[in-house]
């Protein structure tokens, strides 16, 4: 369960950018992040602001070490404003899909600096109820959209977007099962992700989560007026923990109030 709570946050990324998505016909001298999610399994420094609420629902299939699917759903809100002084992006998350008994919450402050980098730091999986398998995970990160002509997408975005963070708990603390089947207590506590515009449709994406690497993609569908977020991917692609490679996914939608 600890991979999945960031999975659901990097396919809602894509909702702060769309809550101020420039014109398209207009390149702005600052190319934004695009809509997509830039993420698998780590945080990126952009966030919720401005009133945007969000929701979204999970999975892994399977689980590490088990022969079930897992998944969680998460609901937040972001407040303040990154460019102006500083966003919070506030996230509760449903860890128990069948009884809806167990609950955490996830803390982001972020903010904009322009020129396409943003900071963030922040806690997951902060426990309200009783359960939860998943220490608190700090985290800080730092993320850019590279910027010039070369990367400059048809709808004024930038094509590439990179992260690098450090944190503790699931960056780095291997499971009492990795640990078991002799694959060490510690991963880096240092994690990336890069993602990429495809054919100005949907970012494919690498990460590092200071245990495994990820990929996927991501892309932002219009429904009417409102944006929805899907996520695909394959987590643990190496032998440094879990059993086996798993397919991950999420979808997510948000809007401005």
């Amino acid at each position: 369960m600890k991979k999945i709570l960031t999975l659901i946050a990097a396919a809602l990324i894509c909702m702060p950018a769309v809550s101020h998505a420039i014109e398209p016909s207009n390149i702005p001298q600052t190319m934004v992040p695009n809509i997509h999610g830039k993420s698998l399994t780590t945080p990126v420094a952009w966030g919720a602001a401005n009133g945007v609420v969000f929701a979204g629902v999970g999975g892994t299939i399977n689980a590490p070490y088990t022969d079930e699917a897992d998944g969680a759903a998460a609901f937040g809100i972001g407040v303040g404003d990154p460019i102006k002084n500083l966003g919070a992006q506030i996230t509760i998350v449903s860890l128990d899909l069948d009884g809806w008994e167990e609950y955490s919450m996830g803390v982001h402050l972020h903010h904009d600096f322009g020129g396409g980098t943003a900071a963030a730091i922040g806690v997951e999986n902060v426990m309200l109820t009783e359960g939860g398998d998943a220490d608190n995970s700090f985290y800080a990160v730092v993320s850019h959209g590279m910027q010039g002509d070369m990367f400059v997408s048809d709808s004024g975005s930038s094509r590439l977007h990179f992260s690098v963070g450090i944190g503790d708990g699931r960056f780095g603390d291997k499971s009492d099962m990795d640990i078991a089947t002799g694959k060490g207590k510690h991963g880096t506590y240092v994690f990336g992700n890069v993602a990429y515009d495809m054919f100005d449709e949907f970012n494919a994406i690498v990460d590092w989560n200071g245990l495994n690497l990820n990929a996927g993609v991501s892309k932002t569908f219009w429904i009417d007026k409102y944006p929805v977020a899907v996520t695909l991917g394959a987590a643990d692609l190496t032998d440094n923990s879990g059993d086996d490679v798993r397919f991950i996914f999420a979808v997510g939608t948000g809007f401005k109030i």
